[in-house]
Formats: structure tokens, C-alpha cells, sequence
């Protein structure tokens, strides 16, 4: 009697019992979960199977596009050999922000790029600009045909009306079909057709003297002076090598206001070593800080994108911004 009333009352004796019994009813659970480095590589397959291997875009011509262009129902064209790079910018907006009124290509100008690979399949990559109203109906409509959003944020302080930067990413076989869906996305929005006349406007800035001060030539986009930058690294998405300046460049965009004044509205791409100097000397520089984010979700080594916003002296606020260029690891495009 004594032995039975030890068996009962001892506390080890019910609390093995108790985990002997829980491990029985969780080993049919267990044997049915997968193991999760099983469930989630930590590289995706190339489509031929060749495990990690990165994979490098081709060069391609126009000619190559005429069924994308076709589908979208715009044409682009062929940015450093590889990438064919199609602007939508929305010139039907009525931006104003921080008492400015934006121009199209100053910060309202959508762009989508569609690149060839080795293994014949397509990446599409873009930056999108949609109105608060357009936003959701936008996204769902990339979502219903496979294209993924990577980053949704603001490339403007206090602004009416509101608008949103959406940054959009695809990849399969079919291009067409990618265009499609792009296309499809695009009709919920009031992004309009291609201009049809001549938007050459000159540049009311000294240019040559901005140049200098950046270390840069820049160009004119429709009277806007715009100086461009490229990482120097090699930038891959997952197992996918990028051209160079696919989603990693850096720009500085010149609206000019008159009497050598300008409205800076910039991007500074930069790896997470590089940010902090990167807001100290824009912020020397009395340059605003927009945004501080990502613009996709893969990339590698990882990088980091601040929105900046100046207005004053176009040639002094371009020595005041050289030291932030000069903190990250950039070189001009060509």
C-alpha cells in the first residue's frame, strides 16, 4: 500500500508521465511538418537547376521589345545595351510641394524596365507614381497578374494632391504577359499617353558650373538638369545580376525657379555602412529629408535609398551636396 500511495503522490513520477504523453500525441505532428531548411532554401533554383549560380542579363535592341511595347502601348528605349526602360511620366498631376509647383520630370515621372537574362526569362523593375485615390485599385491589379510591390513611399514633403511612389518587380518567361499585367495596372490609374509634341525646354541654370561641382555631366529631360550616379558594385536581385544603374543609382534633379535658384528633389542610393554619413552631410548641406527606405526586397549587398529635397543657389547647393555623393561609392553614369 505503501508502494501504490509513492506511485500516486510522487511529483517526478506525474510529470514524466505527463511528458511521455505529450510527446506521444505531438510525434504524429511533428512527422508531418517539414524540415524547414527543406521548406525554405536559402537560395532559389535557377530555372536550369544550377542551384545558387547567379545568372547575367543580355544585351538586347529595340526590335527585341516590339511585342512588350505593343502590349503596354508605349515604346521605350534601350538603356546602357541592356535594359528596355519606358517612361510614363504624370504630366496630368498638379503637384505642388513646399510652396513649389513639381513638374513632371522634376519628381512625378513612373518608369518600368524590362531586362533579357542568360536563361531567357524577364525581369521587370519600376517606380511608379499613383494618386492616393488610384493606390489600392493599382496595387491589386499588379497582385491579380503575379507582379510584386517591393516599396511604397513618398518622394515629397507635405504635398497636395497626395501622391504615392510604388516600386513594382517582376520575373518569368513571358515578358507579353508581364507587359500585360503592367498595362492592366496602369489603365486603373489617369498615367497619360506618350507626349505627341516637342518637349525640348532649355535650362534656365548655370549647368557647366553645377557639373564642376558634382564631378558629373548631367542632361535635360523637358528643361529639367538631371546628374546620375551608379553603384560601382555588382548588384544582384536573389540569383539575377543587375545592368548597372538598375535600381541603384543615385540622382539629383534641378527645377530651376529663377536668378540661378533651383528646387533639388534627389535619391541617394547607399549601403547600410554608408547612411548615417550620408544624412549628416545632407543635412550640413540644409538639404530636407524625405525618406529613408528600401526599394527591394533581394538585393545584394542590401541598399538603402534617401529621398532629399533643397531649394536655393542651384551652384551652391551642388558643392554643399558633393560630400554626400562623395560618402558613398558611386561614379557618373555614363
Amino acid at each position: 500500500m505503501a508502494g501504490d500511495r509513492q506511485q500516486t503522490t510522487d511529483p517526478r513520477v506525474g510529470s514524466s508521465r505527463r511528458r511521455v504523453l505529450a510527446a506521444g500525441a505531438l510525434a504524429p505532428l511533428l512527422a508531418a511538418a517539414p524540415t524547414p531548411a527543406r521548406a525554405h532554401p536559402a537560395v532559389l533554383p535557377t530555372a536550369s537547376g544550377g542551384g545558387s549560380k547567379l545568372i547575367d542579363p543580355v544585351q538586347t535592341t529595340r526590335a527585341d521589345w516590339k511585342d512588350v511595347a505593343k502590349a503596354l502601348g508605349r515604346t521605350g528605349d534601350i538603356k546602357r545595351k541592356m535594359m528596355y526602360h519606358i517612361g510614363l511620366p504624370r504630366r496630368d498631376l498638379r503637384v505642388v510641394s513646399q510652396r513649389i509647383n513639381v513638374t513632371a520630370p522634376l519628381a512625378l515621372g513612373s518608369h518600368v524596365s524590362f531586362v533579357r537574362y542568360a536563361d531567357d526569362s524577364t525581369l521587370l523593375m519600376g517606380d511608379v507614381v499613383v494618386t492616393e485615390p488610384e493606390l489600392q485599385d493599382f496595387v491589386d491589379v499588379l497582385q491579380e497578374h503575379g507582379i510584386g510591390l517591393t516599396a511604397l513611399h513618398k518622394h515629397l514633403l507635405s504635398h497636395r494632391p497626395d501622391v504615392w511612389w510604388v516600386h513594382v518587380h517582376g520575373h518569368g518567361h513571358d515578358p507579353v504577359a508581364l507587359a500585360r499585367g503592367l498595362r492592366a495596372a496602369f489603365d486603373c490609374t489617369a498615367t497619360p499617353p506618350p507626349a505627341t509634341h516637342d518637349l525640348a525646354v532649355k535650362v534656365h541654370l548655370d549647368t557647366a558650373r553645377i557639373d564642376r561641382a558634382l564631378g558629373a555631366k548631367g542632361s535635360v529631360d523637358e528643361g529639367i538638369y538631371k546628374c546620375v550616379f551608379v553603384r560601382r558594385e555588382r548588384i544582384t536581385d536573389h540569383h539575377l545580376v543587375l545592368p548597372p544603374g538598375l535600381g541603384s543609382t543615385s540622382a539629383l534633379n534641378f527645377q530651376a525657379l529663377g536668378h540661378g535658384r533651383a528646387a533639388i528633389s534627389a535619391d541617394c542610393c547607399m549601403i547600410a555602412s554608408e547612411v548615417q554619413d550620408v544624412l549628416r552631410a545632407l543635412r550640413r548641406a540644409g538639404a530636407k529629408l524625405v525618406e529613408l527606405h528600401n526599394h527591394g526586397l533581394t538585393d545584394s549587398p542590401r541598399l538603402f535609398f534617401v529621398h532629399f529635397w533643397a531649394v536655393g543657389d542651384a551652384v551652391r547647393l551642388a558643392r554643399a551636396l558633393r560630400p554626400a555623393l562623395d560618402a558613398t561609392d558611386v561614379i557618373p553614369a555614363g
